[in-house]
């Protein structure tokens, strides 16, 4: 099975709510168990709002998810040029391998595809995602350590 295969089956999953499936064939053996948790909601601190930023799609990133870390100097990038690097999955950004580690991809750093940008953890594993494109970081969209949902921008690049 594919990684694709098992993601497009753990988002299936997520969806309809099932707490349990088994799949098992002649070369492998899955089963995926949700955990009901429970928690109290007047522990939950509310979250800052921010102004949802619209991507060369009419798509908006909900702001309740998305947190913009900007470059300190101004920007005279044309937006409607800007490509997002999105997850391709759901689990958990993390920017760098470890927190002693520097980030993988900062702001006005020039990638290259194929370059690890980011790490998804997903079920206790960890998914270093790599850039499809080529170009120049101009905003993380992501705070380090937040949960992220399949699609999701992680960043802004422009490509010229």
């Amino acid at each position: 099975m594919k990684a694709k295969e098992i993601q497009d089956l753990i988002t299936f999953i997520a969806e309809s709510g099932l707490d349990e499936v088994n799949i098992e064939t002649e070369s492998f053996k899955l089963s995926v168990k949700r955990n009901n948790l429970t928690f109290d909601s007047s522990k939950i601190q509310p979250s800052p709002v921010v102004n949802p930023v619209v991507v060369n799609t009419p798509q908006v990133i909900p702001p309740q998810v998305t947190t913009t870390v900007e470059s300190k100097g101004a920007t005279s990038t044309d937006e409607s040029k800007l490509i997002a690097i999105k997850s391709p999955m759901i689990g958990t950004f993390y920017r760098a391998s470890s927190p002693d580690t520097p980030a993988f991809a900062n702001v006005g750093d020039d990638i290259k595809a194929g370059q690890v940008v980011c790490i998804i953890e997903a079920m206790k594993l960890f998914n270093e995602i790599e850039s499809e494109i080529s170009g120049k970081i101009v905003k993380v969209l992501v705070e380090n350590a937040s949960p992220v949902e399949y699609d999701q921008p992680l960043f802004l690049v422009d490509p010229s």
